[in-house]
């Protein structure tokens, strides 16, 4: 089993406000967990800046212009109410697009056999015409689409774990039957959709919203019932993760209660899933995850899972 890592240090330089709980820190920590000598076998890759247009698999050009007139000459200029753009932050996000689209291609060319990519700024909240939630591009949908026109996919499916319901990609695929978007999220949380009804225009979304303080029984209970169920029904040619690790107990936004072992589980559910029905065909996307001990050791069971299989 191959196991890809992208990363790149222009990631770093996307600046949020002191304070701010997605900032740079986040992946020095992932960074340093993964120094062990367990991950001495990981394929380690800078990851590519990439191509403008790719921004437009997902996003209108109204969109992107927007994002890129936000983009300050200097210091800190505000997007909405908790997203912030610096002056490398357009670089930064279109080498979190390159770096997805690239983990695609390696799937598909052999190159390996699942990839992650530890990269910022995150995409899931990232809707059609709106930048929100620390987002401001969805990299997962603008993944999935880059899967759909380079590689002829036909279904892919998107996992996201991340604590906050990904209102970005169930948008972007609402009334798309050839992409299945499943959740599981703490409810009522930011942004507050979500909710089981919503189910896009073919079945296509399928939400699995916890309650504050559920912990791993519920969410494998949901994981199982919901997303393995509608995953298999789908049979994806490609499983595309959106991997946020807030649902971590010590995680400071939420209020479940997941703990590594958990986040393994799932990576090992996702596993079977993609050596049944895509060819082991899996990459990974770094969403959320704001308490540093949680986030770091989390990646590395998530991390683990991906390269034992």
């Amino acid at each position: 089993m191959t196991t890809r890592l992208y990363s790149h240090s222009i990631y770093l330089d996307h600046l949020t406000p002191a304070g701010h709980p997605e900032r740079p820190d986040r992946l020095r920590a992932i960074e340093r967990v993964l120094e062990d000598e367990a991950f001495q076998y990981l394929d380690r890759r800078e990851a590519p800046e990439g191509d403008e247009a790719a921004i437009l698999l997902a996003h209108p050009e109204e969109h992107r212009e927007r994002v890129r007139a936000c983009i300050p000459q200097e210091g800190l200029a505000r997007v909405d109410a908790d997203t912030t753009a610096s002056p490398k932050s357009w670089q930064a996000a279109l080498t979190a697009i390159g770096a997805a689209n690239a983990a695609v291609d390696d799937v598909f060319s052999g190159a390996a056999d699942n990839v992650f990519v530890a990269a910022r700024p995150p995409g899931h909240h990232a809707e059609k015409t709106t930048a929100m939630g620390f987002c401001f591009f969805n990299n997962a949908a603008i993944a999935a689409r880059h899967a759909q026109k380079r590689h002829g996919v036909e279904r892919v499916a998107i996992v996201d774990w991340d604590v906050h319901h990904g209102n970005g990609t169930q948008d972007i695929f609402w009334d798309d039957p050839s992409v299945l978007y499943c959740s599981t999220h703490q409810m009522p949380l930011y942004p507050g959709t979500g909710q089981k009804g919503e189910t896009g225009v073919a079945d296509n979304i399928v939400n699995a919203p916890l309650a504050a303080n559920d912990g791993g029984a519920q969410f494998r209970e949901a994981f199982r019932t919901r997303v393995l169920a509608a995953i298999d029904a789908f049979r994806p040619d490609l499983i595309i993760v959106s991997a946020g690790f807030d649902a971590h107990h010590r995680d400071p936004l939420a209020e479940l209660n997941l703990t590594e072992d958990d986040f393994d589980w799932a990576t090992g559910k996702l596993m079977d899933r993609a050596g049944t029905w895509s060819s082991n065909r899996l990459v990974s996307l770094l969403e959320g995850g704001y308490d540093l001990h949680g986030l770091a050791f989390s990646v590395a069971a998530h991390v683990r899972r991906l390269m034992n299989g």
